[in-house]
């Protein structure tokens, strides 16, 4: 078994591709129709182009309790998923300047230094350097 994607639920699927490519870099994989008002859109890192894909999910839209799950989670802190970097400190001000907002900033927790930003598109995303 392998991963091939992983479904990130955004609020508004074209807001949460500009962020995704423009903010973090990452660059657009799949974009297919599937309603007048959602599609199949996925992106994926420019390092791992042949890697996991982020599928960028209209879910709360369509879904009353995954439109409650995300709020819940947001609310609380709690990242949604992680994305793995090189160097925390290096991405949380490569960010800072591009006018991310971070809720947690670079932070070493025993083998990791983490951050955590909003994504603009309803979700608390976690950064980790393994250390």
């Amino acid at each position: 078994m392998r991963v091939k994607v992983i479904g990130i639920p955004v609020l508004d699927q074209d807001k949460a591709l500009a962020f995704y490519t423009e903010k973090l870099g990452f660059i657009k994989k799949v974009d297919v129709p599937i309603s007048e008002t959602s599609r199949w859109l996925t992106v994926v890192s420019k390092e791992e182009q042949d890697g996991t894909e982020v599928l960028l999910e209209p879910a709360p839209l369509h879904f009353e309790p995954a439109k409650v799950y995300q709020q819940a989670l947001y609310e609380a802190g709690i990242p949604y998923t992680q994305f793995n970097v090189d160097n925390v400190q290096a991405e949380y001000d490569r960010l800072v300047s591009l006018g991310v907002a971070f809720s947690v900033k670079p932070t070493e927790m025993g083998t990791v230094k983490i951050a955590v930003f909003d994504d603009t598109c309803g979700n608390n995303i976690q950064m980790v350097e393994m250390l």
